[in-house]
Order: C-alpha cells, then structure tokens, then sequence
C-alpha cells in the first residue's frame, strides 16, 4: 500500500512537472508588455482572481509587494458590493483565472474597460471573456489536473510560476537589491539574514573622530567616554586617515611612560578596513573574523575617504547576526 501511495504521489508531482514544461514553452512577447507594465506602474497593482485562482492571486501580490511593488488583492466577490472603489485610473489590474470565463471577473473587466485601467489576463483560454477584455494576456497552457481531473493543482501551479517569474524578473529590471529587499524584511531569520551595516552601524556624534594631530593622553580620555574601544583618525579636511585601538594604546603604554606628546598619526594603523553602509552585517561579521579586527570604518558609495558609520563586533552579536 505504500508503494502505491507513493507511486500516486509522483504521478502528482509528475503531472505538474508537465505542466510547468508546457509554460516554460508558452512565454512570449506578451510576458514581456506584463513585465513592462508592472515595473512602470506608478499606482498600485491590484490582482484578484476566483476560488484558487483567488488565493494564488494573494500569493503574487505579496511576492510583488516583497519586492518593491505595492500590490494587494480583492475578492472578486466583494467587487460586487462597493470594493470596485478601491481600484483606480492609474491602477494596473491582474486578474487571473484558469478558463477565463469565471463570471464574477466579468463586472470587474467591465468597470476597467470603461475607465482606461490596464487589465493583465492571465488565463489557459483564448475564447474566452478574460482574454477579449485584457490589454495584456497572458495565455497559459491548458493542462491535466492531477485530482480526478478537475481539481485544480497542475494550472494553479503554473498561475503560481507565471506569478513568480512576473516578480523576479520585474525586480531583476528594477535593479533592485539585496539592500532593498532587506528594508522590506525586518523581522525574523530572514529580517536578521538581510540585516545591512547601517541598521546596525554607530553614526553622526556617536562616531569616535579623533584628529589625527592629537595626543594618545586625549585618544584615551575620548576612547573612555565613547566605549567602542577604537577611535577613527581624520584629518582637518574630515578625510579618515587611520584608526587607533585600545590595543595600540596598550602597547604604547608597555614602552612609554609619557605619553602625552605622541601624535595619534605616528602610532595609528593606517588604512582601516573599511566597508560600505549597504554591506550585509553578516559579511561585515565574516571579515572581523578573518582580520581578527573588532570595528570596521563604513563609508557611502564611492567615497571611500569619508567615514559616515561604526560597525563594533558588539552591534553584530546584540543583533544575533550569525
């Protein structure tokens, strides 16, 4: 009995596998207007569809909206009782339904083509009440349903790739990053994996500067009153120059008893690491431990020389970044 449940599970699997083989084969230049149209969009994308095509519709909305496109979706059903008000002129709809023929779109197709709102279609049929009515379609391959035929499974997962390869490629031609996605992520093992230097980072009077003309006794009283245990040596012109430790300062004080007279730039290392304020923090942890370093100068950009953040190895492990 096993073997034949687990034989029925891959004739599921395999089914679906067919399924998504005929999209891959399906996508056109049509795609491509879908593509153009999400990332020009300077509205909201609403998407909505009916029963499962409803709930994979809620999935790409919140894939889409991950991803730095502000998209909800709506009950095709409450559209019929005052939610059609939500959507407006420089909105960009996505309805999607397998048949494309599902009645309760239909006063939702009307209401778009009698404002001007660019309708996306996403269906399996050509003669159908979806496809005449969109500006955009997105004809998806009719395909065999795994559960007694009509179940919906093999077109709800090729709804689910379509939506998918919708938002990946719009965020790939976007350009967005890493860095932007994190924003949208704060929370939880992936808000901690996303986590970049500067939400972590020291900044503004909080950064221990010291001007490199001056003395170790003043590094020492500045380096108490900022508690990191490492000063950042800039020059007149605010350019960094080097950093001090409190390990230098140690040393220093082995072989010298005054030490009021040495200038921070004769014991300073020079050319800190440094790293940019978009870094993830765990990289930033990673090379704290291959340098064997505490701190890390944060610069903006391309301007290296100007120091605009603190990365200590304490902010790294309050933040349970690994």
């Amino acid at each position: 009995m096993k073997k034949k449940l687990k034989s029925l599970a891959l004739d599921v699997i395999n089914l679906e596998i067919e399924a998504l083989q005929k999209l891959k084969k399906s996508i056109n230049f049509s795609f491509e207007k879908a593509v153009n149209a999400i990332t020009n969009c300077q509205s909201k994308i609403i998407l909505c569809g009916v029963g499962k095509s409803g709930l994979i519709a809620s999935k790409i909305a919140s894939t889409l909206s991950s991803v730095g496109s502000p998209s909800f979706s709506i009950s095709a059903n409450d559209c019929l009782h005052g939610d059609l008000g939500s959507i407006s002129r420089n909105d960009l709809l996505i309805l999607i339904s397998n048949s494309g023929n599902s009645e309760e779109l239909l006063p939702i197709i009307k209401y778009a083509n009698r404002n001007k709102i660019k309708i996306i279609g996403i269906m399996s049929k050509k003669n159908s009440l979806l496809y005449k009515g969109s500006d955009i379609r997105i004809l998806i391959p009719q395909v065999k349903e795994a559960g007694l035929g009509i179940v919906p499974t093999s077109s709800t997962s090729i709804q689910l790739a379509i939506g998918d390869a919708l938002a990946v490629v719009s965020l790939k031609k976007k350009k967005f990053s890493k860095y932007d996605f994190s924003k949208f992520h704060p929370g939880g093992n992936l808000g901690k994996q996303l986590k970049t230097v500067e939400d972590l980072m020291v900044t503004g009077n909080k950064i221990p500067y010291i001007n490199e003309n001056e003395n170790i006794k003043k590094a020492v009283r500045i380096m108490t009153l900022k508690k990191l245990g490492v000063l950042i040596a800039k020059n007149k012109t605010g350019i960094t120059t080097g950093i001090l430790t409190d390990g230098n300062i140690r040393k220093l004080k082995q072989n010298n008893s005054e030490l009021n007279n040495i200038s921070i730039k004769k014991v300073m290392t020079k050319n800190p690491i440094t790293v940019t304020q978009d870094t993830l923090a765990a990289k930033a942890l990673r090379i704290m431990n291959e340098k064997k370093i505490t701190s890390l100068c944060v610069f903006k950009k391309n301007k290296k020389k100007k120091t605009v953040g603190l990365i200590h190895i304490h902010h790294l492990l309050k933040a349970n970044i690994e």
